[in-house]
């Protein structure tokens, strides 16, 4: 598993690009970081990347923390041998109540640390004996302290992902752990290609996005139509969404992208929607992202982080 061996102290430059755009950098062998969780309330937060022995970092200020894996893991944790050993983290979410961080590795399921550097914890490899292929994104309920995340394909890991793609897998799974039982519930199934989740301030309902399917599902978890789910968001100009995060106001960012009439390519937006898929802005990234793609966007704040696992660092926008 992601062995969390020690936390090593380092400080690199914050650039500036512009009055609204900056750049938080990776370590220099750093790449790719996926997701981000923030330490409430001390402004702290994780993302995980790849090509480094440190494969789960932390910022604090200007200061920044490495957790360290075995040193085979120097050199890409994506490619076909060092991938399922080393691990990838994924989704990431920190819980300031319980003080814990926790993890959705692509390979090694359902991780929980106490953010000391001690050892991550593997706490869920399955449900329903199906062994977890490709776990994605991941939140807290607010209320219950429960956790809800993803597993993107049944078939298709991370080294096949874009053979997924191709297929238009729809085996993805939303599922629940309960921090109380230890038990981890399937809530959707044949999802396409699921990615993100959210859930709602209130703890009503669950936002799951389809990376393959390019639409949002909304489940509920209470009231009336509480075990059932519809499609909120599918839109012809927004495609490939990924993490979704909650914001402050109660809605959503959503990391995903659109085809312009002018490039015909892909180039990357946020997109914020409220819990029943209305679109209320949507924020081209373009100019400081090209085409590649964003894996988050999350408000802390009033700037928003954007990782992606295009680039070596993370990007915030400030007012």
């Amino acid at each position: 598993m992601v062995s969390i061996l020690s936390i090593f102290f380092f400080c690199f430059p914050t650039v500036a690009l512009s009055a609204s755009f900056r750049q938080i950098f990776l370590p220099p062998t750093g790449f790719g970081p996926e997701s981000l969780a923030f330490e409430f309330p001390g402004g702290a937060f994780y993302s995980g990347f790849r090509k480094s022995r440190n494969n789960l970092l932390m910022i604090k200020h200007t200061a920044t923390y490495f957790v360290r894996t075995i040193a085979f893991c120097d050199g890409t944790t994506d490619d076909p041998v060092k991938g399922p050993i080393c691990g990838r983290p994924f989704g990431l979410a920190y819980d300031p109540i319980a003080r814990l961080l926790y993890i959705a590795d692509a390979y090694y399921g359902l991780l929980v640390d106490d953010s000391n550097g001690r050892l991550a914890k593997q706490i869920a490899t399955d449900a329903e004996r199906q062994p977890f292929v490709f776990c994605n994104g991941l939140d807290i309920d607010p209320i219950t302290r429960n956790i809800y995340f993803t597993d993107t394909s049944a078939v298709y890991d991370l080294r096949n992902s874009t053979k997924g793609l191709q297929a238009n897998d729809s085996t993805g799974r939303l599922l629940k752990y309960d921090v109380r039982t230890n038990q981890v519930t399937v809530l959707m199934r044949n999802l396409s290609g699921a990615a993100g989740a959210a859930v709602s301030g209130d703890g009503r309902f669950v936002l799951v996005s389809e990376f393959v399917g390019n639409r949002i599902q909304r489940y509920w978890l209470n009231g009336s139509n509480a075990g059932t789910s519809e499609i909120i968001l599918s839109n012809l100009n927004i495609v490939r969404p990924n993490n979704i995060k909650r914001t402050i106001l109660g809605d959503f960012l959503i990391a995903a992208a659109t085809v312009t009439q002018a490039s015909q390519t892909p180039v990357p937006i946020r997109v914020r929607v409220d819990g029943s898929g209305t679109i209320s802005e949507t924020v081209s990234l373009e100019a400081q992202y090209r085409s590649t793609p964003i894996s988050e966007a999350q408000q802390y704040g009033l700037s928003v982080y954007v990782s992606s696992r295009g680039v070596n660092f993370v990007g915030v926008y400030s007012p």
